[in-house]
């Protein structure tokens, strides 16, 4: 623990709305940089209000922050929207941007005209994957959600799933046998890698494959171009280091250059940023706890406490920042 400020780290999954400096001024003080994520999500606010708070941020913090576009979906089967996204992303990467996010609406509520879901292999986006690639663009996918959506709320593994799964019965696949299943999420991000070899995948929140390390494992040996993050399921990774602790350590040891850290915090354009980075604080501390040492302690989404992993300082130092860094080579360089 003495270590956490004096090593530089990288939150790459954070949600910044709002450009006022007290967020990033305390998250400096605490030696994080930090990677903001633009996402076509309708709680948030429009794409075009992230990006230009990004920009923002990115002017005042040049060496701290870096920043994700992403694009909207809506239309995606009219004639106009290949080129108009192709040129709302040229435009953001000219404007700073280090990857695109693509976000779960693509797959469990956008729908073609026949009134079917839009599944992220789908013919529309093959394009976009394809400039990917040839520009080196990494894309950032959530793809489905966690495997406790879709089992009833007494078999979850972690609170925070089943206290979110219970106030909001929509989101609650078990609930909706007529949506896709887990597995159909999972196979159509699948393919749609297979279709698009080369392409610089960052599966965020452990590509949803968080339920079982080896999964996971089998995932990245699969696709030798991805990495994933570990943002919002690390919980997940403490309710099965309790059972196996030695199975999850060994993991962050064999693939300790294809993880990121990220925490998926989120900013309301109102929020004040001192207090965020308050509340930032204790969650970057219990997770820097769980990687760093081997001591037992009490987390909220567990009810018996979780000991620490104890990784190799080396295999942290990728975690929290190598591989960010490799990831999005330039991205805290100093370039507003």
């Amino acid at each position: 623990m003495a270590d956490y400020g004096r090593v530089v780290k990288i939150d790459a999954h954070l949600h910044l709305h709002n450009p006022a400096p007290a967020f990033m001024a305390a998250a400096k003080r605490q030696n994080f940089k930090v990677l903001t994520i633009n996402v076509d999500y309708p709680d948030f606010p429009p794409l075009d209000d992230q990006q230009r708070v990004a920009i923002e941020l990115k002017k005042q913090f040049p060496q701290d922050v870096a920043w994700a576009a992403s694009f909207p979906v809506v239309g995606s089967d009219q004639p106009g929207w290949l080129p108009a996204t192709r040129q709302r992303i040229d435009a953001a990467m000219k404007a700073g941007a280090v990857g695109v996010k693509v976000w779960k609406n693509i797959g469990m509520s956008l729908r073609d005209a026949q009134d079917r879901l839009v599944m992220i292999d789908d013919g529309r986006f093959a394009p976009l994957f394809d400039d990917f690639v040839k520009q080196g663009i990494p894309l950032l996918g959530h793809q489905g959600e966690p495997h406790n959506c879709w089992l009833p709320l007494d078999k979850m593994t972690v609170n925070n799933d089943r206290e979110y799964f219970k106030a909001h019965p929509q989101y609650h696949m078990a609930l909706h046998p007529e949506m896709p299943s887990w597995e159909q999420q999972m196979a159509a991000r699948d393919r749609m890698l297979a279709a698009h070899p080369g392409l610089r995948f960052i599966g965020v929140h452990l590509a949803s494959l968080e339920r079982d390390v080896d999964e996971l494992a089998a995932f990245l040996d699969r696709f030798p171009e991805a990495k994933v993050d570990v943002a919002a399921r690390i919980g997940q990774l403490q309710y099965q280091s309790q059972r196996d602790r030695e199975r999850v350590r060994r993991f962050f040891i064999k693939y300790q250059d294809r993880l990121l850290y990220g925490s998926d915090m989120s900013q309301a354009p109102d929020q004040d940023g001192a207090a965020l980075a308050r509340e930032a604080e204790g969650v970057w501390r219990m997770h820097w706890r769980y990687f760093n040492t081997a001591e037992s302690f009490k987390v909220s989404d567990l009810d018996k406490p979780v000991q620490g992993l104890a990784l190799p300082k080396a295999v942290v130092d990728k975690l929290y920042h190598l591989n960010a860094e490799r990831s999005f080579p330039g991205a805290w360089s100093g370039q507003p």
